[in-house]
């Protein structure tokens, strides 16, 4: 249970800096997109590679952050039944869930992708828009990145859950520390 324990907060300590470290891609994320609906609607001038950089941002604060929003428990969940619940309960749901959902998925994810990226990265592929970013290779190895920090999370989840189960209560999670995602 030690090395369970570890893990956790290994790979929690993990993603949440990680998380915390793109967050600060939405600065020039909004001052990307200001100043393109700026230039656009206010001189009529625009670049592609400009509106593809917003679209990248995004793409890689979305994807990057998922294991952090995962940690926080800032996904989708059908709360009427999983907040009032007892720890207990909630365990076998994150652990269930886990290895029968989220880690299948995210395995068939990163096998479909793998080709995908690296046929992208022998290419050194770009935009395929005149003057868009080069380098989209780079972004789409942000696919492989999302299904191995994602995968580690449900892992932590998983190893969190059994900690729970086998009766370590300071593994439960606290629904305050959920407030704020």
């Amino acid at each position: 249970m030690l090395f369970l324990a570890r893990f956790v907060r290994l790979i929690d300590s993990l993603n949440d800096a990680v998380g915390r470290g793109v967050a600060w891609l939405t600065i020039p994320l909004v001052l990307v997109t200001f100043l393109v609906a700026t230039l656009r609607y206010g001189f009529s001038v625009g670049w592609v590679s400009m509106q593809e950089s917003y679209m990248w941002l995004y793409g890689i604060i979305f994807m990057v952050g998922a294991g952090y929003t995962l940690l926080h428990g800032g996904h989708v969940r059908v709360d009427v039944f999983y907040r009032p619940a007892s720890a207990r309960y909630k365990a076998w749901v994150d652990l269930i869930g886990t290895l029968f959902l989220l880690l299948p998925v995210l395995t068939l994810v990163f096998i479909y992708s793998y080709p995908y990226v690296i046929t992208s990265w022998k290419r050194l592929e770009g935009s395929q828009e005149t003057g868009g970013l080069p380098g989209l290779f780079l972004l789409k190895s942000v696919i492989l990145v999302f299904c191995i920090l994602m995968g580690l999370q449900g892992l932590s989840l998983a190893a969190r859950s059994i900690l729970v189960l086998a009766g370590h209560r300071e593994f439960e999670i606290n629904e305050e520390e959920h407030e704020g995602v």
